[in-house]
């Protein structure tokens, strides 16, 4: 066979094919944007259908989309000649080695299904887990999205998020406001108490069950460390928890009696040991 004819092979298969090239080339384009639109109307109008979890619509949009592909390339390979068994069969032993090489991302799958179905977490709540923590945007096939309280895009693989312990703080109705208080010893504890209590009651966002508390935790050198607990529902925990400390240590400054070294020594501020939501997501 010499050079010419072997150029010309490329040549006269293209000249018989080409009505079945162009056609397998537009199904690829149609299949394209096909995807894209189908990927797109499942994300934006399933959740408006009725009783239809809105989670599901990032992974459900994915895997459409993915799947008109593949069919889309199928089809475009039968149109050039290629035999749907010749196809499978080599989409078969692909499948093989891909799941192989690509264990991590098929994991990745998995997780997102698992995270979809059992629901520890959902969009609209606030997470932390994988040493990330932030609002969830999207739980997608491969990974989820996170925006942080200071407005930065998280991405975490699902494996990783699923691996993890997950702390969800907008799940439960209620929570727990923790109000740390250090008081010089000369200061009147009793009187301490009641100005804390009558904050905490005095606040509407604060729930009468179970009631405020205020005890003592512990004693450090000449100071007395106190804790003021209130339960808030979880929508308010934040605005209250920043208006309780405030309240807190103005109320203490203007009514305990005391020199002004004693009321410079009162500190006043969230427990470290059960932070919100706002902190976990800056640190």
């Amino acid at each position: 066979m010499t050079i010419t004819q072997f150029l010309m092979i490329p040549v006269t298969w293209l000249t018989l094919n080409a009505l079945s090239l162009l056609a397998a080339i537009a199904v690829v384009v149609a299949g394209w944007y096909l995807a894209r639109l189908t990927a797109r109307a499942i994300k934006q109008l399933l959740p408006l259908a009725y009783g239809v979890d809105k989670n599901f619509a990032p992974l459900l949009s994915q895997a459409a989309r993915y799947g008109i592909l593949i069919f889309a390339v199928v089809t475009a390979l039968n149109l050039l000649g290629v035999a749907s068994t010749s196809i499978l069969a080599v989409l078969g032993a692909a499948g093989l080695a891909v799941a192989l090489a690509l264990q991590n991302t098929l994991a990745n799958i998995a997780a997102g299904i698992m995270l979809i179905w059992l629901r520890p977490i959902a969009i609209g709540e606030f997470i932390q887990g994988d040493g990330v923590a932030g609002v969830v945007v999207e739980i997608g096939l491969f990974g989820t999205r996170l925006r942080s309280s200071s407005g930065l895009y998280i991405f975490t693989p699902n494996q990783k998020l699923w691996a993890s312990a997950i702390t969800n703080h907008s799940r439960e109705p209620r929570r727990r406001i923790d109000v740390n208080v250090s008081v010089p010893d000369t200061i009147d504890i009793a009187k301490s108490r009641k100005i804390l209590l009558r904050i905490a009651n005095a606040d509407k966002r604060v729930l009468p069950d179970p009631i405020p508390n205020v005890h003592v935790d512990s004693f450090s050198g000449a100071a007395v460390n106190m804790q003021l607990r209130a339960w808030v529902a979880t929508p308010d925990y934040l605005e209250t928890l920043y208006g309780l400390t405030e309240q807190a240590k103005i109320a203490l400054n203007r009514e305990l009696v005391g020199s002004k070294e004693d009321k410079a020594g009162i500190t006043v501020g969230p427990n470290p040991d059960n932070p919100s939501p706002e902190t976990q997501a800056g640190s």
